[in-house]
Parts: C-alpha cells; structure tokens; sequence
C-alpha cells in the first residue's frame, strides 16, 4: 500500500500529527511549575514511528529537534518493543542515548494503535536542577560527567496505573528544588498523554494502514526535497572552523572543523580534524553534530522542508572518537550542548560562505549567554533561576542585522522582569539595546542587549556559561566582527571585574551582575 494514499489525506495526516506535536508544548508551558518551562519555554516536542523515525516536530528549539531524531532509536536498542506496554511512560537523560546533556530530560511514551505499537511522543524539557556539584547543574570546573548532575538511564516512571511513586520520590530525592522538578515532570506526563489522544483519534478517522501509508509517503517527499536542496548548492569540496573561546575555565581556545563535500544531491560533513575532547564541560555528542548539520543545511539550502526520517538519507555525518564531538561517556558536556553546538553550525557556515555567500548571514551571538542564579527563592524553597541571553544578529548581503535575537539552534525567551522580581531574590534593573555593538559593514550587524541583576538578598550562587567573549562573532566578505560578550559583577562591599565564561562563584545582598551580550558582524566592507 506504499505511496497510494492520495495527496489531500498525505496532508490533512501531516497536519494533523504536526499539530499534535506542538499541543504537546503548549500542554508543558501551560502546567509545568518552573519558569524556564513555562515562561521561556526550554522545551521541545516530537513524535517519531514505531522505530524510532521523526514523524513530526513542534516550532520549538533546533538543538532539541535534530537530537531527538535519533533518541527513540537509541531508547530501543535498550528497551525492546516487547517490553513496551500502553500506559507506559519512560524517562531519561544519557547523552549516549541519543542524547545531549544532563539537564535536557526527555519523557517517551509508546503509543498503540489497533493493538499494535504505533509510535512514540517524545517530550524534552530543560529542568532547572539536575543534581551535581552546583546548584542550576552547570559546574564550571567538571572534568567527568558525574559531576554533572543524576543520570538517568531509561526507567520506566509510569504505567497504566499511574506514576511509580518509589521511583519518582528516588529521583527527585537527588535533585534540587524537587517540587518543582515533580511539576515539570508530569507537565511532561501530560504533554505525552495529549499526543496519545490525538494520534488515537487520527486513526479512528483514517485506519492505521492509510496513516503509515502517508507517513512513508511523506518520508519520501521530505527526501526528495532535501536532494533537491543540496543539488542547489554547487558541488565541491569545502572546508570551515571555529573556536571555542577555551575549554574550560581559564584555558585555551578549542577548533571545531568541517569538510563539507557536495557531491550531485548528497552531502558529507566530516569532522574528524576537530580537536581532541577538552577537560571542561564543553564537549558535546555525535548526536548534537548531526543536529547542527540538519539545521544548517536547511536554514541555507531549504528552509520549507518537512522535518522527518526522510531528511537525513541524503546526508552523511563523521565525527572521531576521542573528539570534541565524540568525547566518550565519561567527559562533562553540559555547555556543549548550547555551546559547542553553535560552534558546529559556525564551522559550517564559513564553509559554505566558499560556495554561497550571498545566502548566509555574518556571524551572529551564537551562544546561549547563560547566567544561573541559584539558592532561596521569595517563597523560601530552594530553586534555580536559569536564563539565557539573545544577542545581534549577523547582517547579511542584503540587511542589517536584526538585534537582540536567539540565533541558529537556540529558540528560548526571556523571562520577564516581573516573573523573576515575584519569585527570586533579585531584581532586573535594566534591559535594553547595546548601542554600536554591531560590526561594521555595508550592512551593519544588529545590536545586542544590557540587562541589570541586582541581588536582593545574600546565599545566591551565580554560574556563568557563555561564549564569544574572546572568539567575538564573524564578519562576513570583509566585514568587521561584533562586539564581544562581557559579563561584569560589581559588588555592594567595593570592587568589580569582569566574570570569566565559565565560572561558578558566591554572591551577597547588593552585589549587581550585567550582562552585556555580542552584537553580529558586519556583511561587506563598508
């Protein structure tokens, strides 16, 4: 029955499981307790078949959606099928289980159809705490993945009967702020739930055998649309780096390279000349590679592709064991995600700026300018507040830069000021443009942001984890590089400096963190 469903019903499915995705974030921003969920919305949604294939995906974060492309396949080489049962929900967090760090928790509920298994809706949720050395689960100074956080291998948390109270109280048990983590985990429960109702009531609709029928079909046309992408490229051998600003506290800068080969209607990314695994928490997994490989093909060559199994048969991904990218289970990697990961996008990007300059963008504040605030919360339990920072934009061939956005693989927003001010010990002084941090060019690069912490009470602990502050964002065909990050504490007993991109340290009652974040670069002399 491949390929014989008509095209009205290939889309009214394709629709249909799409908006089943995105409920399924809706669903965690409307109930989860943390306001890195329900504010920022550091979530992402998927559903995949019966093996483990992207099927559908919401609007959410880029780095979440390409890892989970293989996060079921993985699951199912430790959890076989038949072990699966309707009303499951199982929970983890390896990064060598299709993974990427520890605090990126993702909840997998199989989903049955006619009685037989059907597919999985896959919920990944950054939750504030993951345990570790350091409150917020970021340690500055890790050098193995055990200081990270809990790790948490498959586990099954609920069945048909409900939640699996032993294990749950276990879990939460080792984590920080464990009233919160328990909301966000069953908003994660729920958003699973939601997405079973949907599918089920898809196939009371069409049948089981029209939808898979579709969903083959769809893989196809997604397939041949990413060909179609590449065959616009034109062929050749292309090569592209970038730089860690160090890797690690107080270290050196780290290079992540790529060998782009285009080849007729199928492209390789070999990046076996990156440099070998660092000490600190910046590695990352061969999955997050294969992530920024999909986005960034995409982003350059064909932005309206489906998202869904079918992407990825045209395209070849290398890392090397020992790398950066391949680190091994036992590196800390929890920057890598954010971080290192836009490094990867980078690479690839000034190798393609040797084929098709003029559809790519100067480089822009690609990271995630993470500050974490950790300790009592007005309430007076423990918590986290955990927040990143968009910067400018690259210009490109034909515009400026816009300023003060999330830009490539992260797609997270701001807490207000007013969410932050009624929950945590501190107060959001200012926020707003950083004027003349773009490059200069013929098209200038956006601007980044100033926003003002002020500590309103003393036991807060504060983590920095951010890049381009000593690498500052690229310019493009002869323009002039943004603005660097800079983050700088000034205390309430006398004193300033500026704060290094990896750090963990103590604060007390008045003391004023400002963040500065990068601006693009500029495209083209001026």
């Amino acid at each position: 029955m491949k390929n014989t469903v008509d095209p009205f019903t290939v889309e009214v499915i394709r629709h249909a499981l799409t908006a089943a995705a995105e409920e399924m974030s809706f669903v965690v921003m409307r109930s989860a307790r943390s306001p890195l969920l329900r504010e920022a919305g550091d979530l992402s949604s998927a559903i995949t078949d019966h093996k483990g294939d992207l099927i559908a995906q919401g609007r959410d974060i880029p780095i979440h959606l390409g890892v989970m492309s293989f996060t079921v396949k993985k699951f199912l080489e430790r959890v076989p099928a038949e072990r699966l049962r309707p009303g499951d929900v199982w929970f983890l967090n390896l990064p060598e289980v299709g993974g990427n760090h520890l605090p990126d928790v993702k909840a997998i509920r199989p989903i049955f159809l006619e009685g037989r298994l059907f597919a999985f809706a896959v919920s990944l949720a950054h939750w504030g705490d993951i345990g570790g050395a350091w409150a917020g689960s970021y340690f500055a100074a890790a050098t193995e993945t055990w200081q990270e956080g809990v790790r948490i291998p498959p586990l099954r948390l609920c069945t048909a009967d409900g939640i699996d109270e032993e294990k749950r109280d276990f879990l939460l048990a080792n984590l920080r702020g464990p009233a919160e983590r328990e909301g966000d985990l069953l908003a994660q429960v729920a958003a699973t739930r939601a997405a079973e109702g949907r599918l089920t009531r898809l196939c009371e609709e069409h049948g089981a055998a029209t939808i898979r029928a579709a969903l083959d079909r769809l893989d196809d046309l997604s397939e041949a649309q990413m060909r179609e992408a590449i065959a616009s490229l034109p062929d050749g051998v292309y090569e592209g780096e970038d730089f860690l600003d160090d890797d690690g506290p107080g270290g050196k800068p780290a290079a992540i390279r790529v060998r782009v080969e285009i080849a007729g209607d199928r492209a390789s990314f070999d990046f076996s000349a990156t440099d070998d695994a660092v000490a600190g928490p910046l590695n990352t997994t061969p999955f997050v590679a294969m992530a920024a490989v999909y986005y960034a093909i995409k982003a350059v060559a064909g932005p309206e592709i489906q998202p869904n199994g079918g992407c990825y048969r045209a395209l070849d991904v290398r890392t090397r064991p020992g790398s950066i990218l391949d680190p091994g289970i036992d590196k800390p990697v929890v920057g890598g995600n954010h971080e290192t990961s836009q490094r990867a996008v980078d690479a690839i990007m000034k190798a393609f700026a040797h084929a098709v300059p003029e559809r790519l963008t100067a480089g822009g504040s690609t990271t995630a300018g993470l500050l974490i605030f950790g300790g009592t919360r007005r309430d007076g339990a423990t918590g986290t507040f955990y927040e990143t920072h968009g910067g400018g934009e690259g210009a490109r061939a034909d515009r400026d830069g816009v300023p003060v956005v999330r830009v490539h693989l992260t797609n997270t927003m701001n807490t207000p000021a007013e969410i932050v001010e009624a929950e945590y010990m501190i107060r959001v002084e200012e926020q707003r443009l950083r004027r003349g941090s773009g490059g200069a060019g013929k098209h200038r690069g956006g601007e980044g942001m100033i926003r003002t912490y002020t500590v309103m009470g003393d036991g807060l602990t504060l983590t920095t984890m951010f890049e381009r502050r000593v690498v500052p964002p690229y310019g493009l065909m002869g323009g002039e590089a943004g603005a660097p990050f800079r983050v700088t504490l000034h205390r309430a007993a006398g004193g300033s400096r500026e704060l290094s991109g990896k750090e963990n340290l103590s604060l007390s009652a008045g003391d004023r963190v400002v963040m500065e974040t990068s601006g693009g670069g500029g495209y083209g002399k001026a």
